[in-house]
């Protein structure tokens, strides 16, 4: 059994779609008894996703929900009402955290910014996840990680090819929602550890901006010392190498897959990369048999290279690599990762029973502790919990039935 380090921390969390939510699914991994509030009609937006690929589910098992709501509990209620609103005060007042990624005006009409919650609650953790961050012209206004994280923070540039005929869509969905909202639940960590030490609590902002520039940001850094860009390589250039290092790039299979290669150390790791590819002349031919020879004259290796990894299948290569010395990887596809033996060894997909007792399979947040994969419960179903939490809050079964009648709550 792992240690599970916020075991006894409660969060509370009014926020939908994936970004902010994300943070709650890792604090749940990580034991926290996270408050999903869901509106008392309609729920998380997400749960009425049912179409394309983002909308794929089977019985109760929805991924887009589980994927950042495993582990929390759910409850269906109207803040907008003065029952619902009792009712989130006086969660608030039980908790450590709160977490939103509504927007300002919709903090304000709600009264649920850091004002309002503080006065219930002075010692409550505040976190305010959003597209474009809390000033400057734009904070008013909402975003997605395909247009702000992706596109408009260097990502999409910086994979796409010059003569691309259209930019590079992120590789996945929720692909910067899901990095936010790991680094929501790291900055809700410090901000623990931080009020339990000082006794003061912080108030956090984390943005898609934010985390967008963040990774990318060596690349950033080097643009602003230089007020240059990294090249992307045109598509009609063919595959790509480095320039100096015929072994770093991707090479492609005979049967139209792809190896990436990545030895930042070329001399050291040549020859027995040669070797494995049945080779050896190679390591001997004075073009290439220094390190010096072997980056200057690296276009004519990359060449050779790439004849020879597109005369066997991926599987072959993948079979031959496996004892190569250096750094590489097959490039592999969304079911393939799902199916990997290293990640799997790692306890990096973990087993949790969806609502009808069917075992289902989920990607265990990033972080573990003590040697031991999380145990990860499933995503609640809308509002689940609400008569659970409400009793726990001390509400008698009139105050529940009264509640209802009202619509404050589910």
């Amino acid at each position: 059994m792992s240690h599970r380090p916020m075991e006894g921390v409660r969060v509370l969390e009014v926020s939908q779609f994936t970004f902010a939510p994300v943070a709650g699914a890792v604090l749940a991994d990580w034991g926290a008894d996270v408050i999903k509030v869901e509106h008392a009609e309609t729920g998380d937006a997400q749960r009425g996703l049912r179409t394309g690929w983002n909308g794929q589910s089977e019985g109760s098992f929805h991924p887009i929900m589980e994927h950042s709501n495993r582990g929390k509990r759910s409850i269906g209620l109207d803040i907008g009402t003065p029952g619902g609103r009792e009712v989130l005060d006086d969660l608030a007042r039980s908790c450590d955290v709160f977490i939103t990624n509504f927007l300002p005006d919709s903090r304000a009409r709600l009264k649920i910014d850091v004002e309002q919650m503080r006065r219930v609650n002075p010692q409550i953790i505040y976190v305010r996840a959003s597209a474009f961050g809390d000033n400057g012209p734009e904070a008013p206004h909402g975003g997605f990680d395909s247009n702000v994280y992706w596109a408009r923070m260097g990502s999409s540039a910086g994979v796409t090819p010059a003569d691309s005929p259209r930019t590079l869509s992120m590789p996945g969905p929720a692909y910067g929602d899901t990095i936010g909202g790991t680094t929501i639940a790291g900055g809700i960590a410090a901000a623990l550890f931080a009020r339990g030490r000082t006794g003061e609590p912080s108030e956090l902002d984390v943005s898609l901006l934010s985390v967008g520039a963040w990774a990318m940001g060596l690349a950033v850094d080097i643009s602003l010392l230089t007020g240059t860009t990294r090249p992307v390589a045109p598509l009609s250039d063919g595959p790509a190498t480095a320039p100096t290092n015929p072994l770093a790039g991707d090479y492609r299979t005979a049967d139209g897959r792809w190896i990436n290669i990545s030895f930042l150390q070329p001399g050291r790791y040549w020859r027995d990369f040669c070797r494995h590819i049945d080779r050896l002349d190679l390591a001997e031919d004075p073009r290439f048999d220094t390190t010096e020879g072997l980056m200057a004259n690296a276009s004519q290796a990359a060449e050779i290279l790439r004849e020879e990894l597109a005369g066997r299948t991926f599987e072959e290569w993948v079979a031959a690599f496996a004892t190569l010395e250096g750094q590489w990887a097959p490039v592999q596809n969304s079911v393939e990762v799902g199916r990997d033996e290293q990640l799997r060894a790692n306890g990096c997909i973990v087993t949790v029973d969806d609502a009808d007792g069917h075992p289902r399979e989920l990607v265990a947040s990033p972080v573990h502790f003590d040697r031991t994969p999380p145990a990860l419960r499933r995503a609640p179903q809308f509002a689940e919990h609400t008569d659970e939490l409400l009793r726990e809050l001390g509400y008698d079964e009139a105050k529940l039935i009264e509640l209802k009648i009202n619509g404050a709550v589910t």
